[in-house]
């Protein structure tokens, strides 16, 4: 009995060594890497980068998506630059869906980890609490789907919060998964478009506008999307008022 708390300890340091380790890859990415996935060195790799893709198009899609994943699953900087090179190299389409498909995989990666070591204790705390802490819980249960196609379609959730917090409340992972593949859609294809446009911005020696996302017409059927999101959650709660 008296080596237990050790062993629990123990047990608890294991669960928590992935998202130890993420968060020590995210620490020392930012100290060391930022000054290196950044747009000017995809302006200075361009062409080096273009020959490599067209004698090697599958091997390239590969190392590509593998990049991405790693960036986004241990929350590097350059996310933005990678979506970027999925355009500059493969296209709009099919650059959108490799970008896609990597950042959902990397997002499920941090959402495993937070779930393994800290996702199924929290979210069993809060089901056997009382009051408000519960009621929270209950609400998100009961509007799992919108919160979590709204938290990927608002520009303003950073992309690692949108990852943790799912983890944290007990959403099931096929549910985080294809929120997270859909939610991104909108975003990923617009910054995948500029990528696809960097070869006239290096010729003109300019950077891309990376605020494009903020814009009137490209913000206005993003929000348009959030409306459509957020409103069951709307109406469930009028309902739930009104005892219907």
């Amino acid at each position: 009995m008296t080596h237990m708390p050790d062993t629990e300890t123990e047990s608890t340091f294991v669960k928590n060594l992935p998202l130890i380790a993420i968060g020590v890859a995210a620490l020392a990415g930012f100290f060391f890497l930022r000054d290196y996935l950044t747009f000017e060195t995809l302006a200075a790799n361009r062409e080096a980068l273009i020959a490599f893709r067209d004698g090697n198009y599958f091997l390239t899609v590969v190392v590509f998506m593998l990049a991405y994943v790693i960036i986004v699953g241990f929350s590097l900087p350059g996310a933005t630059i990678a979506t970027l090179t999925g355009g500059f190299l493969f296209a709009t389409f099919p650059g959108a869906l490799f970008n896609v498909l990597s950042a959902t995989i990397g997002a499920v990666l941090i959402f495993l980890a937070a779930r393994w070591g800290l996702g199924e204790k929290l979210s069993a705390r809060m089901d056997a609490s009382e009051g408000g802490v519960r009621k929270i819980k209950a609400a998100i249960d009961d509007n799992q789907w919108e919160a979590l196609f709204l938290i990927r379609l608002v520009p303003a959730v950073p992309f690692f919060v949108a990852n943790l917090v799912p983890a944290l409340v007990g959403v099931p992972l096929y549910r985080f998964a294809v929120t997270t593949f859909l939610g991104i859609i909108p975003g990923a294809v617009v910054y995948t478009s500029v990528g696809a446009g960097l070869g006239e911005v290096f010729a003109r020696g300019e950077t891309p506008n990376l605020g494009i996302i903020f814009e009137t017409h490209i913000l206005l059927p993003i929000l348009g999307l959030c409306v459509l999101a957020i409103f069951p959650i709307i109406l469930k709660a009028v309902r739930g008022k009104k005892g219907i």
